[in-house]
C-alpha cells in the first residue's frame, strides 16, 4: 500500500541497501573485474574481450528481463518481496566470491560466474525499487529515490576506496571478497528493518501460475495506461545507453586511453562522487518542477558525454567529461524511478517494477551487444561509444510524449497532422 508519510527507520534501512549494492557496480562491472576479465582472463586482441564481457553482460540482463515480471507478480501476490531480494542478492555474493578461482584462460567459468553475479544483483533491484511506493507519499517520491542513490553514490567511494589498494598490489582476490563481505554486511539493515508484507491468500506456487497467466494480462494493464506506456518506450532506449556505458566505461578508459587499474579506480571515484551530487542536488528540483524536464536536461548531457568520447584525446580530458557523466549518472535513475512510481496504480508496485525492470533490462540486451559488435567489427572503441549517443537520442524524443501526473495532456497529432 502506498505510504501516506516517511518512516524514517524504513528509509534509513531502504537508503543503505543501495551503499551496500553500490560497491559491486562501481569494483565489478566498472572499474575493475571488466577490465581484468577482458584483459587477463579472456586477452583483448582485436576487441574479444569486450565482446565476450558485453555478452555477459547482455546475457544477464535477459534473464533478468524474462524473470522479473513473474517474479514482480509473485512477490505481491504471495508476500514474498523481502525473500526474494535477500535471495538474489546472496546469488551475487556468492558468485563474487567465487571469482577467487578464476584463473587466466579460463573464459568460459568467468563468463558464467560474471552471469550470475549480474542477474543476482540486477533481480534483487525490482524488489528494492517496489519499496520505494510502500515508504514515501507520491510528493515526496523524488527526495526519497534520490536520497536513495545518493547513499548509493558513497557506497560506490567507499567500495572503490577499498579496493584500490588490494588492486595496486595485484590481489584481485582480496578485491573480490571485500566486495562480497561488503555487500552482505551492509544489506542487513534493510532486511532486519524493511516492513514485512501483508499476509498473502497465495502460496507461491499458486502465485507462480496466476504469475503466468498475469503477465499477459500485465502487458494489457501497461498497453492501457497511456503515459505509463510511453513512459516505458522512452526508458527502454535510453535507460539501455545509461547502462552501456556502465559496463563498457572501464574497458574504454583502459583500453583506448591508457589508464592503469589504479588510475582507473581513482577515476571513477570522482564519478561516484560527482554522481552523489547529482542525485542529491537534483532530488528537490525532481519534486519540484518534476521528474521529465529533470531527465530530458539530463538526457542531453548524456548525448554530448557520447559525442564527447569519439573525439576525447587524452586522460584529463576524458576525467571531465567522466564527472559530467557522473552527475548525469545520479539524476537520470533517480528522477526514472520517481517519474515510474508516479505512474503505477496504487498495490501493483512490486509487478510494475518488476515490468519496468523487464524494460530496462530487455532493453540493456542490446546496447552492450551493439558496443562489443562495434567495436569487434571496426577494432575501434570510439565508434562503438559513439554508437551510443543514438538510444539517448531516441529517448529523449519519446519522452516528450509523455504527460506525468499533474501536468496537463498536450494535443496530440492525427496522421494527417491535424490538432
Amino acid at each position: 500500500m502506498t505510504s501516506t508519510r516517511l518512516n524514517r527507520r524504513h528509509v534509513g534501512a531502504w537508503a543503505l541497501y543501495d551503499f551496500a549494492n553500490s560497491v559491486y557496480p562501481a569494483v565489478i562491472q566498472v572499474a575493475v573485474f571488466s577490465v581484468y576479465y577482458a584483459t587477463a582472463i579472456v586477452g583483448n586482441d582485436g576487441g574479444r574481450g569486450d565482446a565476450l564481457w558485453t555478452r555477459a553482460v547482455s546475457l544477464s540482463a535477459l534473464i533478468v528481463a524474462m524473470s522479473s515480471p513473474l517474479l514482480g507478480s509473485i512477490a505481491d501476490r504471495a508476500g514474498v518481496r523481502k525473500r526474494l531480494m535477500m535471495g538474489y542478492t546472496y546469488l551475487c555474493v556468492i558468485s563474487v566470491s567465487l571469482f577467487v578461482t578464476i584463473e587466466p584462460g579460463m573464459v568460459m567459468w568467468g563468463f558464467v560466474l560474471a552471469v550470475l553475479a549480474n542477474v543476482g544483483f540486477e533481480g534483487a533491484l525490482v524488489f528494492y525499487n517496489a519499496y520505494l511506493p510502500d515508504l514515501a507519499p507520491r510528493e515526496r517520491q523524488g527526495f526519497v529515490s534520490g536520497v536513495g542513490f545518493g547513499v548509493g553514490y558513497a557506497g560506490s567511494v567507499a567500495g572503490l576506496l577499498m579496493a584500490l589498494p588490494l588492486a595496486t598490489a595485484g590481489r584481485f582476490d582480496l578485491v573480490w571478497l571485500s566486495v562480497a563481505v561488503f555487500f552482505a554486511l551492509f544489506s542487513l539493515p534493510a532486511f532486519l528493518a524493511l516492513p514485512e508484507e501483508a499476509e498473502a491468500d497465495l502460496g507461491v506456487w499458486e502465485a507462480a501460475k496466476e504469475g503466468v497467466v498475469g503477465f499477459r494480462r500485465l502487458v494489457g494493464e501497461v498497453w492501457a495506461h497511456t503515459e505509463l506506456r510511453r513512459f516505458l518506450l522512452a526508458f527502454f532506449f535510453y535507460i539501455d545507453g545509461v547502462l552501456t556505458v556502465i559496463a563498457t566505461a572501464g574497458l574504454f578508459a583502459e583500453q583506448t586511453l591508457g589508464f592503469e587499474i589504479s588510475d582507473l579506480i581513482k577515476l571513477f571515484l570522482v564519478v561516484q562522487i560527482s554522481a552523489l551530487a547529482g542525485a542529491l542536488i537534483m532530488a528537490k528540483p525532481t519534486d519540484k518542477v518534476g521528474a521529465k524536464p529533470v531527465i530530458s536536461a539530463t538526457l542531453v548531457l548524456w548525448v554530448a558525454v557520447a559525442v564527447s568520447g569519439f573525439f576525447v584525446q587524452d586522460q584529463s580530458t576524458f576525467f571531465f567529461v567522466a564527472v559530467l557523466a557522473g552527475f548525469g549518472l545520479g539524476t537520470v535513475q533517480a528522477a526514472s524511478r520517481s517519474l515510474m512510481a508516479s505512474l503505477i496504480p496504487e498495490g501493483k508496485e512490486a509487478e510494475m517494477f518488476g515490468f519496468y525492470a523487464f524494460c530496462g533490462k530487455s532493453s540493456s540486451v542490446l546496447g552492450p551487444l551493439v558496443f562489443g559488435t562495434v567495436s569487434l567489427a571496426t577494432g575501434n572503441q570510439r565508434f562503438a561509444v559513439l554508437s551510443i549517443a543514438l538510444f539517448f537520442l531516441i529517448g529523449l524524443m519519446l519522452l516528450q510524449r509523455v504527460n506525468p501526473p499533474g501536468q496537463p495532456p498536450k494535443p496530440s497529432l492525427d496522421l494527417t497532422g491535424r490538432a
